[in-house]
């Protein structure tokens, strides 16, 4: 008896859903609750779990496609469909590179020859039913444009070279020697529009604080030995957190023509993975002190990086910090992250020398930049804002307490 695996609805917004790689090939057994699939959608990267034990039978969906929630994208079976299986899938494949549904098994494969005008050799023929390649993104080489061994394998190699995360490979112009062209991942098309839709709708503006970390260095060293010290975009997070809460405007947004006064305050932190961006958002933050911040920054991170993320995770964010400076960068000029009215980015923390009482001393400092939208938000409102949380990281933690 087979089973069929749906698209699955990843939040109350998310209507379809990207499949960006295949965990398991048809035949291959595969446990209930195994990781089977990935997808992407506006909100988030995630593994899906098999919802039951048995034997990938069909993948109906390939790398690449979307396809609303609910819709069926693999079939799992037991082992005696197997046989069927493979070939329903190696038919499938071809279908979608022709559009002949009504041919199946080898005759396909010789009706892509008979209207491609060329003849596929034997060796062609069984590695794109074997890798499962739609033939009509594999560039031939050959003479008149002959798909050849070669260029078959170079497709398979270059797929695994980029890894399955990095979205399908694009054929690669012949002419372009040297150049490699890839479609854009899911992840990076959303990334794409949303800057580009926050540069056309804001009015951006910046404003860029220097400020002294002594002081939290300082308190850092006065956790207990058995506890790991916060890091410094936690410190940065319950300063902003307090700011926000004292300064309502900041974390408020506009919509048409009127302003948003959020109730809660809820701080994204962006985190740079291996292929993209993405905001976890730390909820409630204003009511956590600065270990709990630490703690819930290390396990959204975490699991950003590893797909665990949910879309609650990713929803609800009224601000946003970026640190780019754990990176080196000194500082940036963020974009907003719509329709938020502001951003905070941290730059590197490092040992500069300053002038204290009319001496050259060595002080940890860094600049804190402020994007703001300028439709809600003026650069008096902005520096006040930005003082404020300089003020709390200059000397707001006490050495008993976590301010």
């Amino acid at each position: 008896m087979s089973n069929d695996v749906l698209m699955p609805q990843m939040g109350e917004s998310i209507v379809e859903g990207t499949v960006v790689r295949w965990m398991k090939k048809v035949g291959e057994i595969v446990d209930r609750d195994e990781p089977l699939f990935e997808i992407s959608t506006d909100k988030v990267d995630a593994e899906i779990p098999s919802p039951t034990g048995g034997v990938l039978l069909q993948i109906r969906v390939e790398v690449g496609e979307t396809v609303p929630v609910n819709s069926v994208v693999a079939v799992i079976g037991e082992a005696g469909e197997v046989a069927q299986a493979r070939l329903i899938s190696s038919d499938t494949v071809l279908e979608k590179a022709t559009g002949f549904a009504d041919v199946k098994g080898d005759g396909l494969v010789q009706e892509v020859e008979r209207r491609s005008s060329q003849r596929l050799s034997p060796a062609v023929r069984r590695l794109v039913l074997e890798h499962g390649i739609d033939l009509s993104v594999v560039v031939g080489t050959g003479e008149g444009g002959r798909v050849s061994k070669a260029d078959v394998l170079a497709y398979v190699a270059a797929q695994a070279e980029l890894g399955p995360s990095r979205g399908p490979v694009q054929p690669v112009s012949a002419t372009a020697a040297g150049s490699r062209i890839e479609t854009m991942s899911v992840m990076r098309q959303r990334i794409a529009e949303h800057m580009v839709e926050s540069r056309r709708n804001a009015a951006h503006a910046h404003t860029v604080f220097e400020v002294d970390f002594s002081e939290v260095a300082a308190h850092r060293t006065t956790r207990n030995s058995s506890e790991s010290a916060p890091s410094y975009l936690a410190y940065v997070a319950k300063a902003v957190s307090d700011a926000l809460v004292a300064m309502p405007i900041v974390n408020a947004s506009v919509d048409g023509k009127q302003v948003v006064y959020h109730d809660r305050v809820n701080i994204g932190v962006a985190v740079a993975l291996d292929w993209g961006l993405i905001v976890p958002v730390i909820q409630r933050a204003d009511r956590l002190d600065i270990g709990q911040l630490d703690a819930t920054i290390k396990d959204l991170a975490s699991r950003a990086r590893s797909k665990r993320l949910s879309p609650e995770d990713v929803s609800g964010g009224t601000f946003t910090i970026s640190n780019p400076g754990g990176l080196g960068s000194l500082l940036g000029m963020p974009i907003i992250n719509q329709p938020q009215a502001a951003i905070l980015c941290i730059g590197a923390i490092e040992h500069r020398p300053v002038v204290v009482e009319e001496k050259i001393v060595a002080r940890l400092r860094a600049f804190l930049t402020l994007g703001f939208d300028h439709r809600l938000i003026d650069g008096a409102i902005a520096d006040q804002f930005l003082s404020r949380v300089k003020t709390t990281l200059e000397g707001g933690f006490s050495s008993n307490g976590d301010g």
